[in-house]
This record gives structure tokens, sequence and C-alpha cells, in this order.
């Protein structure tokens, strides 16, 4: 009996189970997000509490996909590009569930929003999330075709939501002064705006895992330029 041909297939069986964990898990992570700023757009606080909600989920599937790729190395043994797209899946995994994070944090500051007046500078995070937004599909899309070129945009697209960042941080730190009375409404802006950043920066860890398990590459760390 050849059972090679067994081993094979229930490795590739194993790994389309994770795979399929993880894309799932990716699903819920952009609803969740979207959620999250909805209700903050629409003044929605059953939308932040969804969001706030489904997390737990979004937890449970972090620890199965852990549990399983652990189980998989252990069954298995794979090597070279096997061991890479275990790793990185797994790897990939973690960066979901801090997004994950991200929106609830997101959640939680909407939510403080929506109980006191509108700050007319909410709708300037519109153009940041559709970019966040953006950006963390395209990684998941990169990661799970093999993509390289696209995986290898994403860092100048992360650097864009950074600037994106840093120019509503002096917008409504300049609104604090104008309104002092609404300072820890602005803040809460403020720091939406920041999760939003950081969903850019989790986005961009996928991206540099999608190029190590398509070639083989760390591109995290480049090489320092050596002085002459």
């Amino acid at each position: 009996m050849d059972t090679s041909k067994h081993i094979l297939g229930s490795f590739s069986a194993s790994l389309e189970k994770l795979r399929n964990d993880v894309l799932m898990m990716a699903s819920l992570t952009e609803r969740n997000l979207r959620s999250a700023m909805q209700g903050l757009f629409h003044r929605d606080s059953d939308l932040c509490n969804f969001a706030i909600a489904d997390d737990e989920g979004i937890d449970q599937l972090e620890k199965q996909v852990d549990q399983d790729g652990i189980e998989l190395l252990l069954r298995f043994q794979p090597v070279a590009s096997d061991l890479r797209r275990v790793i990185a899946t797994m790897k990939l995994c973690g960066n979901l569930e801090r997004i994950a994070d991200q929106a609830v944090n997101i959640a939680r500051r909407a939510r403080k929003l929506n109980q006191v007046p509108l700050l007319q500078d909410t709708h300037r995070l519109e153009l940041m999330f559709d970019n966040a937004i953006g950006i963390f599909k395209d990684s998941i899309k990169a990661f799970i075709e093999g993509d390289v070129e696209l995986a290898l945009s994403i860092k100048a697209r992360d650097k864009t939501l950074d600037e994106s960042n840093q120019e509503i941080a002096n917008l409504l730190t300049e609104r604090m002064t104008e309104a002092p009375d609404r300072i820890a409404d602005f803040l809460n802006l403020l720091l939406i705006a920041r999760h939003l950043e950081r969903v850019g920066d989790h986005s961009k860890n996928i991206a540099e895992d999608a190029v190590y398990a398509a070639s083989a590459q760390d591109i995290r760390h480049p090489n320092p330029s050596r002085a002459a």
C-alpha cells in the first residue's frame, strides 16, 4: 500500500482546513471593523455593541487555528514551502486578532461619541477608513493568492495611512483649543483614527508574511545601508 499519497492528501486537507478557518476569521474581522465604523458614522450604538460582542468568536477561532497549526506541524513535520505556509498562516491569525481588537476599541469609543452632540469632524475619518479597509482586504488577498506584487504595494499605502492619521491628529488637537469643553470627545475621535492607523500596521504585517510564504523573502527588516 502506497501511504505517501494518503499522507500527502491528509496534509493538504489539514492545511486547507487551516486556510478556511483563517478566511472565516478574516471575514468576521472585516465585518466587525465595518460595524464599528458604521456605528460611528451613523451614530448607531447597536452596531457598536455587535462589534464588541462578536469579538469572542474571533478569539475562539484564533485559538483553534493555533491548536490546529501546532498539531499539523507535529504530525506532518512539513519542510520548505509547506512549512512557510503553515507558519505564515498562524502569524496571520495573530494579526487578524489584533485588528479585531482595534475594531472593539473603535466601537467602544464610537459608543461614547454617540452619547454626545455630533462632532462635525467625524466625517474626516471616512476616507481614512476606506483606505484602511482597502489595505486590509488586499493584504488578505495577497496572502491567499500568493500575490507578491500586491503584497509589496501595501507598505507605501500604509505610509499614506500614517500620514492621514498625523494630519487628523493635528487638526483635532487644534479643535481642542477652540472648544476646550469637548476635549474628551475630540480625544476619542483622535484615538479612533489611531486605531485605524494600527489596522494598517497589522495589515502590512500580513503582507510581509504573504511575501515570505510565497517567495521565502523576509522583507520585515531591510538591510541597513553600510557606510562607504
